[in-house]
């Protein structure tokens, strides 16, 4: 009889350090609205701080009132939880135990929520609603490319 492996314990969440500053957001905002424009996505992006407070919100032409919400949700949940929202929705996808996240109170489990990160403390969250899933992602992780420039 085989022992089962012990998986590896889980890469340590990163800490919080101090809140995003409003010229920062600004930059993350702009590249993110720059993607969601180059290829014609009407988005809605929010921007928190670090204690998961909005510092911007946006609603580009033509992007879903719907979306305001969950946009602002998405980056809530991805400061809250100190990890990117896609990895909640993949677990759910997984089904199982799993399925017990549907309970936790504030997490939205749907990808395009992204910490956002600098000198490996957690500073704020970007959130993206609109489009797909991996549409929204894509425009979230576009707007974090503007602080490593």
């Amino acid at each position: 009889m085989t022992t089962p492996a012990i998986p590896a314990p889980a890469a340590t969440p990163p800490q919080y350090g101090p809140p995003i500053t409003l010229a920062r957001a600004k930059a993350v905002m702009a590249a993110a609205e720059a993607e969601a424009l180059i290829n014609g996505w009407p988005m809605v992006i929010a921007i928190v701080d670090s204690g998961a407070n909005l510092v911007l919100l946006t609603r580009m032409e033509n992007g879903q009132i719907g979306s305001l919400r969950i946009a602002q949700d998405k980056a809530e949940s991805a400061v809250k939880f100190r990890r990117p929202t896609k990895v909640f929705q993949d677990l759910i996808a997984s089904g199982g135990a799993h399925l017990r996240l549907l309970a936790m109170n504030g997490l939205t489990p749907l990808e395009g929520g992204i910490p956002i990160l600098a000198d490996g403390k957690i500073i704020g969250g970007i959130g993206v609603s609109g489009m797909s899933s991996a549409q929204d992602q894509q425009v979230g992780e576009a707007g974090l490319k503007a602080l490593s420039v």
